[in-house]
């Protein structure tokens, strides 16, 4: 049995480590049929790291497999936890959730560190120089799931949470329900997923929209050539 781990004993309580792991399951995780395996793949092995510190996987290894017709390896980790399982499902997370996955059981307390960890997961932020509006400098801040009844119930918490209303959208081309924060309103999301150092996050996607929020702040009332594309 790959990744099996002896779970007897393993405690499960809600704190920030723990809810920004539930948010990468959300994303990129999977819970097997078999009412016991749990999977989380990656491209990012930094990610998958900061994963198993995050829930205390122990003894359980990183390994890569194919990505389909692609060939691409990625990385995953799977392990056998029927505690874990259990109380996963318990909150919302199901196999095969791509789709289906709807409402979830999380405390207020902890969302944020939840969002950040399926925006590390299933977000993209991306700028430009909106020529419309004298080249002004335009960012946004995404969440994307393909399940719609998922992305409402985020936008309902974000909402509530945040003040924030952020706009939703589907994918052309694809069956991706995106929630997409503009400029002010991706401000706040920065501010209250990245609250203190030093938090789990993904390094890459945190410099890349810290630089975003930084080339806001010194360009902003600046004359930019048109047609200048940022991060995209």
């Amino acid at each position: 049995m790959r990744g099996s781990q002896k779970n007897k004993n393993y405690q499960i309580t809600w704190c920030s480590n723990f809810a920004y792991a539930v948010g990468l399951l959300t994303a990129d995780g999977n819970l097997s049929k078999d009412g016991r395996h749990i999977n989380l793949t990656s491209k990012d092995v930094q990610l998958l790291k900061t994963f198993k510190k995050c829930i205390r996987l122990n003894g359980v290894k990183i390994s890569t497999k194919s990505g389909g017709y692609s060939k691409k390896r990625y990385s995953y980790v799977q392990f056998s936890n029927v505690k874990l399982y259990r109380w996963l499902s318990e909150i919302g997370l199901t196999p095969n959730k791509s789709r289906t996955i709807g409402t979830l059981k999380i405390p207020d307390k902890y969302f944020f560190d939840f969002l950040r960890g399926f925006f590390d997961g299933d977000g993209s932020c991306y700028s430009f120089w909106d020529e419309r509006w004298n080249s002004s400098f335009m960012f946004y801040v995404t969440f994307s799931s393909g399940s719609e009844n998922y992305i409402k119930w985020l936008r309902r918490k974000n909402k509530k949470l945040m003040e924030i209303s952020g706009s939703i959208s589907r994918c052309r081309g694809r069956n991706t329900i995106q929630l997409k924060y503009a400029k002010k309103e991706g401000k706040i999301l920065f501010n209250k997923m990245y609250y203190k150092t030093n938090v789990p996050c993904l390094d890459r996607k945190y410099k890349k929209l810290k630089s975003i929020l930084e080339i806001d702040e010194k360009e902003t009332g600046r004359t930019v050539p048109p047609g200048r594309v940022l991060e995209r």
